[in-house]
């Protein structure tokens, strides 16, 4: 037989949450799992009512109370669990009664990191798919282009009255505007350099180049980790990405509070042991571009990432496609959370050195 000592150590190797509640829903025990989950120990959780550590719903509880008193066993799908240090987390969990112990055995499983590696790979995915569509009609449209460009350059020395030049003029330069569109649409001609580049010197180049194009109206502040080792990166590239999410916020700033009233806040953190895909990454760089500006529309949010998607009447809606294009061959990952008031796009880069190594 196993003593309580053992029990409590198969228990606390399990990588499942596991809580156990008396009649009353009072915690009496919570495995390491269940501590991670909730930010807690048991020590500290021993005795209270569930409902002050996990805030879910009446309902939920009055269903936990149903089920001890019928001995029903059920499981929940996706709840949200509301934590103590405002924190919340998705969970599936199976309720299991054991009544002749007057104990209730809940399993949980956190639901969030699963559902953001999801959500990252239907993004990754469909911006794959969007720019090999782009890819294969820019590379369509660019053919024709050149024949046109080249047919007026003809007509253009063949025609007997100069005055008519400003006409096969017009439709070089409208051929090389179109051009220089879908050249964009494409992105980045050339892969990734990677070198190890210090991330506060590119942010600190697109603070100035931010600063230059406002004319010193917008206030920039720094909340730098001094601590970040150098990150394998292209540093051209870098700053182009995160310049065009820079210069979005800027822009949005501008046409709604005006310059003078808005803030941008550039920060630098490390992460450990995140996940960027399916691939877990010992140690990331997280760079954050915060401003204070109306926020992303909520029609658009989901895809402000695609090209031609902008929440401005004059925006192109290539900046954050690009952007993507440039951190996805990076192997790095961009997140965005935004409100009313405030917005936070968080580039996410894998501090690798076997990435620096093998380049893309």
């Amino acid at each position: 037989m196993l003593n309580d000592r053992q029990l409590r150590q198969l228990l606390d190797s399990l990588t499942s949450a596991v809580l156990v509640l008396d009649e009353k829903l009072s915690v009496c025990y919570l495995n390491n799992a269940a501590e991670d989950l909730l930010a807690a120990s048991s020590a500290r959780v021993n005795g209270l009512p569930l409902e002050q550590v996990v805030r879910e719903s009446s309902s939920a509880h009055q269903t936990m109370r149903e089920a001890l008193r019928k001995s029903e066993k059920y499981t929940v799908r996706r709840a949200s669990w509301h934590l103590n240090n405002l924190e919340t987390r998705t969970v599936d969990y199976s309720v299991s009664p054991v009544p002749e112990l007057g104990l209730l055995l809940l399993e949980v499983q956190p639901m969030d990191r699963l559902l953001r590696i999801a959500r990252e790979d239907a993004l990754i995915s469909a911006q794959e798919t969007t720019r090999n569509l782009v890819r294969g009609m820019a590379h369509e449209v660019k053919n024709p282009l050149g024949g046109i460009r080249g047919a007026a350059q003809l007509l253009q020395r063949e025609l007997p009255d100069p005055s008519l030049d400003e006409y096969t003029q017009i439709i070089i330069e409208e051929v090389d505007r179109l051009r220089n569109l879908v050249d964009r649409l494409l992105g980045p001609r050339q892969p990734v350099q990677l070198q190890p580049v210090n991330a506060h010197e590119v942010l600190e180049r697109v603070a100035q180049l931010v600063d230059a194009e406002c004319g010193g109206k917008l206030w920039i502040r720094r909340d730098y980790d001094p601590s970040i080792p150098d990150v394998p990166a292209d540093s051209e590239q870098l700053i182009q990405a995160l310049l065009n999410i820079a210069r979005n916020a800027m822009q949005a700033i501008d046409e709604s509070i005006g310059l003078s009233s808005g803030e941008m806040v550039l920060r630098t953190r490390i992460q450990r042991q995140f996940t960027i895909g399916r691939r877990n990454c010992p140690l990331v760089c997280r760079i954050e571009i915060e401003d204070n500006g109306p926020g992303i529309p909520e029609e658009i949010r989901e895809r402000i990432f695609f090209p031609m998607i902008s929440g401005r009447a004059e925006g192109s809606g290539l900046g954050l496609s690009i952007s993507l294009n440039i951190i996805n061959q990076h192997k790095g990952l961009i997140k965005c959370d935004s409100r009313p008031g405030r917005s936070v796009f968080q580039i996410y880069l894998p501090l690798m050195t076997e990435l620096a190594n093998t380049g893309t």
